[in-house]
């Protein structure tokens, strides 16, 4: 990651930090919210948001709420994932998750708490306009909800165990992970005031991403080294889950990554006349980086 942009990646934290921190009634809540955001990750999403506004020749700062909403969003999405009805695991981000140390009660209201607050930390930040930041909501809470995340969580719970087909595969992918992916470029592209035929391309670029990191994931599922991922190898072969690597065995999954890149990377010869593409180009490297 660029070390200039990287530092909002930490002004973001600590304004989802700050706000968590202040006039939570539950001392319960405010650290079972406060310790998965405190456990780090990667912070590929906020990083999104500033890296697309860069493009744009914006200060990353005018992105500060809505890469946090989007962060704040991404990490309740990972507690609840990690619960018993869900995928029961016992690390995340390579300490124990957030019900085995807080329990179940505690680590859903965590995750409902910081879904709401996403929403809070948007609307109060009267740096941006009433409109933009309708707009952003809008945007964000499609992402997330039963069109986006959530219904592609429900879609993967459904296909466990199941033949599906490569298309339903790419649907699920497309809505559990792409929308979340896909969120922060639209919003940065929300608050430039992006032209139509940009803001499209930006999305499709963005749907390439989300596909990246959803094969990418698979495959560090089956290669990963946990001193690296923060997560045991092997939970989606365990569980039964469909995945490029299942489908397309190891080797296969590893040239749809490398195919798939090449795509985005003609999206990105598109935008280059309209955008400078230098930090998106360095967004699509890392996000297929086959790294164990």
């Amino acid at each position: 990651m660029n070390k200039d942009l990287k530092q909002y990646n930490d002004k973001a934290e600590s304004l989802i930090l700050e706000h968590l921190n202040g006039g939570n009634v539950s001392n319960v809540i405010k650290k079972a919210s406060t310790y998965s955001v405190e456990a780090g990750g990667k912070r590929f999403r906020p990083y999104l948001v500033f890296a697309t506004l860069k493009s744009f020749g914006l200060d990353p700062a005018a992105g500060l709420s809505a890469a946090a909403a989007v962060e704040m969003i991404h990490t309740y999405s990972l507690i609840h994932d990690d619960l018993p009805a869900m995928d029961d695991d016992d690390y995340r981000r390579g300490l124990p998750t957030n019900h085995k140390v807080y329990g179940e009660a505690a680590a859903i209201l965590a995750g409902d708490n910081l879904l709401t607050e996403s929403f809070n930390i948007l609307a109060q930040d009267e740096t941006l306009d009433a409109d933009i930041r309708i707009q952003l909501v809008q945007a964000i809470s499609a992402a997330a909800g039963q069109s986006g995340m959530i219904g592609g969580q429900m879609l993967d719970i459904d296909a466990e165990g199941k033949d599906i087909t490569m298309d339903e595969l790419v649907m699920i992918h497309r809505h559990k992970t792409g929308r979340l992916i896909s969120a922060p470029i639209e919003s940065a592209a929300i608050i430039a005031g992006a032209d139509d035929s940009t803001k499209t391309l930006l999305l499709r670029f963005a749907e390439y991403l989300g596909i990246l990191f959803q094969i990418r994931d698979d495959i560090l599922d089956v290669e990963g080294d946990m001193s690296k991922t923060g997560k045991l190898s092997g939970s989606d072969a365990r569980k039964g889950k469909v995945t490029y690597v299942s489908t397309y065995g190891l080797d296969g999954a590893k040239e749809q990554l490398d195919l798939l890149k090449v795509e985005a990377e003609g999206i990105l010869e598109l935008l280059s006349s309209k955008l400078d593409i230098g930090e998106l180009y360095s967004v699509l490297q890392m996000f297929a980086v086959r790294e164990k």
